[in-house]
C-alpha cells in the first residue's frame, strides 16, 4: 500500500465545504482535549454533521474518494479465497479487480495492517482503497464473501456418515446419548447450515417434519412453502434436539409441546427466531419462525399503499381517538402494518404502549407489553394496566374476545388512539364479527374510525421480467378490457437464479380501507349485513382487494394469478 500525502486538516475541510462554522469546530476541539473520542465523531454527536460529511471530509484529508455505494464486481472470481471472519474484523471488503488492481473499501482509512495479509494473498497486485461506512462494508461482506465460504446443505449432508457417530432408534430414552449426538460436529454443522441458507434465501419459516420413512426440511418463501432437505431419517432426533438445546427447550420431553427461542447472529445479521416443537405420531416436528431483525424497515410508504389509500389511511391514523382494525389471515402483514403506523406517529410528545403476543420486533422509543396467559396476563389484563400508564396511542397485538374489544372500545372514547387487529375475510365483515362477539352497534359506530383489510402477494422478479400477452377469457372473467392492460400486455418472472426460478421476488401488500363515515354509521346502527356495507362503501370509493391487486398486476407488480391466489 503505497504513502499517501496527508492534505488539509479535517476541520479545515468541513468549513470550506459548509458543514460547520468555525466557531463550531473550536467548539469540537475544546470538547475533545482529554477525551480518546475523534471530532469526527464529536462533530456526529452533537448534530454539527452527518456521517457522510464526515466520511467524505475524511476521504479528502486522505486523498482518497469516498463511496456511498459500491458495486461488487469479482469476474475474476479471485475474493473466493479472502476469510470473511479476517475482513469483518478488519472492517474492509475487496469489491473489484482490474489490471492487477484490486479495489478495497475501508471503513478507517488509518488501518493499514490487514494490507500486510492481503499482499500475501494477492503478490502480484496493487491497491486502491476507497472509504466508505461500515454498514456498507457488511453488506458486501454478507452479500458475497459469507455466501463464497459458507457450506450448503448437500456439503454439510456429506459430513453425516454413518460411522461418523452412534446411531440413535426411534426409541431411545438415555438424554445423555442423545445429547452427545446433537452436539457432534457434523449435527452442529447440518443445524447451522440449513439456518444459514434459510436467511440467505429470505426464508420467513423452517419446517422440520418427521414422517414414517423421511424427514423433510421446508422453507417458506415469499408465503410458499419449498422443500429443499431430505436428511437421512436416524438422524431426526438428533437433529430435532439440536435446535431444542439451542432454543433452551428439554430435549428428554418429546411427549408435549414446547416454545423456545433462539437469537443468532448470521452473515452480520440479527436474526431472532422462534420455535414451536410438536409432537406427532412419528416424532416432533418443529417450525422455526425467523424474524430478521437487521433488514426489517417499518415505513407505511413501502409496503405496498396505492397513493390515494395512502393519503387517506394517514389522515385516519392522525385522529386523536378512536379506533383503527388491521384484518387478514396469519401472515397477511397485518403486524408489519402497524409497526409501521407506530413508527410513523411515536413522536416524543406522545406515549406509545403495545400489548402483544408475541413481541415480533422491538421499537425504539415504544413501551411493550408480552402476553403471559399462564400468570393471567391475558389482552384484557394487560389493556386494563396500560391504560393507568397515561398513553396517548395503544395497540393491541389482537382483539380476541368481548373483553378485549370492550376495553378497546372504553379506551377510544375516553381519548385514546388505539390499533388492533382482528380475523375476517375483508374490512367489512369486521364489523359483523364485533357484534356477534356482544359489542353494541352504537359503540362501533362511535368508536372506530376505520377497518383496513390486507394480503400479502409475491411481487414479479426483476431480473427475469418479461411481458406476455393474457387470454381474453381472463380479462373478461376479471371485468376489464384489453384496452386497461399497457399495450395489451401484462408482466410475469421467467424464473432465474436470483428468484429461486419462481418468477417473483419479494412481497407487497394489497389494500381494501374502509373508513366509518356517517353513511356507514347509518347502516350499522340498522344492523345491515356485511354485504350491505361493502356494497354502499365500494359505491362511496372504496377499492376492494382485489380491485387494488388487479392495479397492481396492470401496473407490472405483481401477476394476475398471484392476486387471485390471495384474493
Amino acid at each position: 500500500m503505497t504513502q499517501r500525502k496527508i492534505q488539509k486538516p479535517i476541520g479545515k475541510i468541513l468549513i470550506e465545504k459548509k458543514v460547520i462554522k468555525p466557531e463550531e469546530l473550536q467548539e469540537a476541539l475544546l470538547a475533545q482535549q482529554g477525551t480518546s473520542s475523534r471530532l469526527g465523531q464529536l462533530l456526529i454527536k452533537k448534530g454539527l454533521a452527518t456521517e457522510e460529511d464526515i466520511l467524505s471530509g475524511l476521504a479528502e484529508h486522505h486523498g482518497i474518494t469516498y463511496q456511498k455505494k459500491i458495486e461488487f464486481d469479482d469476474a475474476e472470481n479471485i475474493f473466493s479465497k479472502v476469510p470473511a471472519h479476517f475482513l469483518k474484523k478488519n472492517k474492509i471488503a475487496p469489491f473489484k479487480s482490474a489490471k492487477n488492481t484490486i479495489h478495497i473499501a475501508v471503513a478507517d482509512a488509518l488501518n493499514i495492517r490487514p494490507f500486510d495479509d492481503l499482499k500475501m494473498l494477492f503478490p502480484d497486485h496493487s491497491f486502491k482503497t476507497v472509504l466508505t461506512r461500515e454498514d456498507e462494508i457488511s453488506r458486501i461482506i454478507r452479500n458475497h464473501y459469507d455466501i463464497l465460504n459458507a457450506d450448503t446443505t448437500e456439503e454439510a449432508m456429506e459430513d453425516l456418515e454413518y460411522e461418523d457417530i452412534e446411531i440413535l432408534s426411534s426409541t431411545f430414552t438415555e438424554t445423555e446419548d442423545i445429547l452427545d449426538m446433537a452436539n457432534e460436529a457434523p449435527i452442529i454443522r447440518l443445524v447451522n447450515t440449513v439456518l444459514t441458507e434459510a436467511v440467505n434465501d429470505r426464508a420467513s419459516d423452517i419446517h422440520i417434519e418427521p414422517y414414517e420413512k423421511d424427514l423433510i426440511v421446508r422453507y417458506r418463501v415469499d408465503g410458499i412453502l419449498y422443500q429443499v432437505l431430505t436428511p437421512p431419517k436416524r438422524f431426526q432426533n438428533a437433529i430435532i434436539s439440536r435446535v431444542k438445546i439451542m432454543a433452551n427447550l428439554n430435549i428428554a420431553e418429546n411427549r408435549l409441546p414446547q416454545d423456545g427461542r433462539i437469537q443468532l447472529k448470521i452473515g452480520g445479521k440479527d436474526i431472532d427466531i422462534r420455535v414451536s416443537v410438536f409432537p406427532t405420531y412419528f416424532g416432533e416436528r418443529v417450525v422455526l419462525r425467523l424474524l430478521n431483525k437487521t433488514d426489517m424497515r417499518f415505513d407505511l410508504e413501502g409496503i405496498g399503499f396505492s397513493k390515494a389509500t395512502l393519503d387517506l389511511f394517514e389522515t385516519l391514523i392522525k385522529k386523536t381517538h378512536g379506533i383503527i382494525l388491521v384484518t387478514g389471515p396469519t401472515g397477511s402483514g397485518k403486524t408489519t402494518t402497524l409497526y409501521s403506523v407506530l413508527s410513523k406517529l411515536n413522536t416524543k410528545d406522545v406515549n406509545t404502549l403495545t400489548v402483544e403476543d408475541p413481541i415480533e420486533y422491538q421499537l425504539p422509543g415504544v413501551g411493550q407489553m408480552q402476553v403471559k396467559p399462564k400468570i393471567d396476563l391475558t389482552f384484557a389484563n394487560g389493556l386494563r394496566a396500560i391504560l393507568r400508564q397515561d398513553p396517548d396511542i395503544v395497540m393491541i397485538g389482537e382483539i380476541r374476545d368481548f373483553e378485549t374489544a370492550d376495553i378497546a372500545v372504553q379506551a377510544a372514547l375516553t381519548g385514546h388512539r388505539v390499533f388492533s387487529t382482528i380475523h375476517t375475510n375483508d374490512a367489512a365483515s369486521s364489523i359483523t364479527r364485533l357484534i356477534d362477539m356482544g359489542i353494541e352497534p352504537f359503540l362501533i359506530a362511535s368508536a372506530f374510525n376505520a377497518f383496513l383489510a390486507q394480503r400479502l402477494v409475491r411481487t414479479i422478479c426483476p431480473h427475469c421480467k418479461t411481458s406476455y400477452k393474457p387470454s381474453p377469457k381472463l380479462i373478461k372473467d376479471l371485468g376489464l378490457k384489453e384496452a386497461d392492460l399497457k399495450g395489451g400486455k401484462l408482466a410475469q418472472g421467467k424464473g432465474c437464479d436470483k428468484c429461486l426460478n419462481t418468477g417473483y421476488l419479494g412481497r407487497t401488500g394489497i389494500y381494501e380501507l374502509l373508513p366509518i363515515d356517517n353513511e356507514i354509521k347509518k347502516l350499522v346502527m340498522t344492523h345491515s349485513d356485511a354485504s350491505t356495507i361493502k356494497e354502499i362503501a365500494i359505491r362511496n370509493g372504496m377499492i376492494t382487494l382485489l380491485k387494488d391487486g388487479i392495479q397492481k398486476a396492470i401496473a407490472g407488480i405483481t401477476t394476475l394469478e398471484e392476486v387471485l391466489r390471495v384474493s
